[in-house]
C-alpha cells in the first residue's frame, strides 16, 4: 500500500535524481518545468495555489518511492505528473494505487463530478492502467508538443465520479 503526503523542499533532491533527461522529464511532468529542473523551479512549483503535489511514501517500508498531484487550473481538475521514480517499484500496481488514491481523495473531499488527465499516446502501460480504473479517451481533446524533434502525442482522458468503484 501507499500513502499520499505533502511535497516540500525536502523532497527536491530526490525528486530530481529521478529525472535524468529531457524526454523523462516531460514523460513525467509535460511543458511545466525545463530541464535540468533547478530549485527555483521546484520551488515555484511549490506556490502554485492550484496545484497540490504530493511524494508517494510506501506504507510497508517507509520508502519515498514517486510523486503526484492533483491540478486545480481548470474547471475539471486533473490528475498530473504521476511518477514511479524508484525504477526498481516499476511495474509493480502502484502507479494504479497512486490513480486510486489520487481519486478517491478529489472525489470525496470536493464536490467534483468527473477528472481529467492526459497521457501520451506512445505510454501504453500507462493508458491501460487507466482504463482499468475508468478512465475513458476524450476523442478529440489531445495535444501534440516536440520533444528532441520527436512529435509527441498525447490522449486526454476522462473519469465520471458516476463511473468511479471505490
Amino acid at each position: 500500500m501507499i500513502q499520499l503526503e505533502t511535497f516540500t523542499p525536502e523532497d527536491f533532491d530526490r525528486f530530481m535524481s529521478w529525472v535524468d533527461s529531457e524526454e523523462a522529464l516531460v514523460q513525467f511532468a509535460g511543458p511545466l518545468f525545463t530541464y535540468p529542473l533547478t530549485y527555483e523551479q521546484l520551488e515555484n512549483y511549490l506556490h502554485q495555489t492550484k496545484k497540490r503535489p504530493f511524494k508517494i511514501r510506501l506504507t510497508e517500508t517507509g520508502d519515498v518511492i514517486g510523486h503526484c498531484e492533483l491540478n486545480f487550473e481548470k474547471e475539471m481538475p486533473r490528475l498530473s505528473r504521476i511518477l514511479i521514480g524508484d525504477q526498481r517499484m516499476r511495474n509493480k500496481g502502484l502507479g494504479k494505487q497512486v490513480v486510486k488514491e489520487l481519486v478517491k481523495l478529489l472525489f470525496t473531499t470536493t464536490d467534483h463530478t468527473a477528472v481529467d488527465l492526459s497521457v501520451y499516446e506512445w505510454n501504453h502501460n500507462a493508458i491501460t492502467c487507466y482504463e482499468q480504473m475508468g478512465f475513458r479517451i476524450n476523442t478529440g481533446q489531445g495535444t501534440t508538443i516536440v520533444v528532441g524533434g520527436k512529435e509527441w502525442k498525447a490522449h486526454n482522458m476522462v473519469l465520471q465520479k458516476a463511473d468511479w468503484q471505490f
